[in-house]
């Protein structure tokens, strides 16, 4: 019997006597003129008390899809700001509900939490299918074709170990944690909660590429189909690395903490000077670790995902690189923390800028004949009416 994952890559392979060819990305757009269009976010945002956030994301989304260019065709964003308000009031009541189930009691916020998780799933496959469905290129709807089945495979390891949590904490109760208090020790519910806690560590990177595998394999454009070749090991093995990488920024944080500590014992500041000078030390070591760590995560996983995603004429590859990212995520930090956060859009552009042009895609034939195709009437919507009928945008 054949391997279908094999017949795939083979399928997807570009090949020189098909016409093969590179569709480039390129990311147009620039800080000034994002910066107006955040602020103008943030101004309305805050007037509305928050509801003007679907409205803000739109604009968001049409911005960057409007400067990603593709074989230099930008992408185009076609959703409905009130659809997704509407999404927005469905999210915001089950998370209120939620919350003041647990004002009543300790049944009731179990209870409403585990018909949050019910329908989570169900949430993000529309999210998944409103995203794409709204998104556009050359002319030619994107998909989402994700079972709902597949949704809830997805977040069953991440499910079943956030359920022990929430259950041991709700019945701790606020009490447990007091000292000396009836509830302290190791309860059933502390041990319920350890070990959903160490569960939910252990089974992270699975679910990883559980959430990973749903998404990249539902994509679909044309008649193209992707698929992406992903394994538990694989993300078991980045997670590790990302552990021996944690190790440096890690002693370069005692480093520093060590250093403040000894320059202000060495100069005999006072001691709310001397204090001071070690709060900074610690600051600046948290900054360095987080500052080392997620660019790190986030490179790898970029590129292990991207470079294993294909589909029948296509093959992307991404080669982002840690040190880049990393310099870039340090001068993000240091301007926006000078500029008590307006340098925020600066940072979202640039960010957007390396980490969308890191990305390529090796195309077998013209994409031209998709649009010819879909003109003749053989381009498939199936999927829109899902995702459309609320509006659910969760960040794709």
């Amino acid at each position: 019997m054949s391997d279908p994952i094999a017949a795939v890559d083979a399928a997807a392979s570009p090949s020189p006597d098909r016409g093969g060819r590179v569709l480039d990305i390129r990311f147009t757009g620039s800080g000034s003129e994002y910066f107006r269009i955040w602020a103008v976010n943030l101004l309305l945002t805050l007037v509305t008390l928050g509801l003007y956030l679907p409205f803000a994301k739109a604009r968001r989304i049409r911005y960057f899809y409007a400067n990603t260019l593709v074989d230099g065709q930008a992408l185009s964003f076609h959703g409905d700001a009130w659809k997704m308000f509407r999404g927005f009031l469905l999210l915001v009541l089950l998370m209120g509900s939620y919350s003041a189930a647990g004002h009543f009691s300790p049944v009731a916020a179990i209870v409403a939490f585990l018909i949050l998780c019910a329908v989570w799933p169900a949430l993000w496959r529309a999210s998944l299918q409103f995203r794409l469905g709204n998104t556009s290129w050359r002319g030619l709807r994107m998909r989402f074709e994700g079972s709902l089945a597949g949704a809830y495979r997805a977040c069953l390891p991440s499910y079943l170990p956030a359920i022990a949590i929430v259950v041991g904490v709700t019945l701790m109760g606020p009490e447990a944690a007091e000292p000396g208090s009836e509830g302290a020790g190791l309860t059933p519910a502390v041990m319920l909660y350890a070990v959903g806690a160490l569960c939910m560590v252990l089974l992270a990177p699975w679910s990883l590429a559980l959430f990973k595998r749903y998404q990249h394999n539902g994509y679909r454009i044309a008649g193209q189909h992707s698929r992406v070749q992903l394994s538990g090991g694989q993300v078991y093995l980045l997670a590790l690395k990302l552990v021996g990488m944690s190790l440096l920024p890690l002693a370069l944080t005692v480093a520093i903490i060590a250093v403040a500590a000894g320059a202000a014992k060495f100069m005999g500041l006072p001691r709310g000077l001397a204090a001071a000078v070690l709060t900074a030390g610690i600051v600046l070591g948290y900054v360095v670790y987080f500052a080392m760590m997620a660019p790190y995560g986030a490179a790898r996983l970029q590129n292990l995902v991207w470079s294993g995603t294909r589909s029948e004429a296509l093959v992307f590859h991404s080669r982002l690189s840690f040190r880049a990212l990393f310099g870039l995520t340090l001068k993000n930090w240091v301007l926006t923390l000078l500029t008590l956060g307006l340098y925020r859009p600066f940072a979202a552009v640039a960010t957007a800028r390396l980490r969308l042009e890191a990305v390529g895609v090796d195309c077998d034939g013209d994409p031209l004949d998709w649009v010819a195709a879909a003109n003749t009437g053989h381009e498939d919507a199936t999927g829109d009416i899902a995702g459309d009928f609320f509006g659910i945008d969760m960040g794709l």
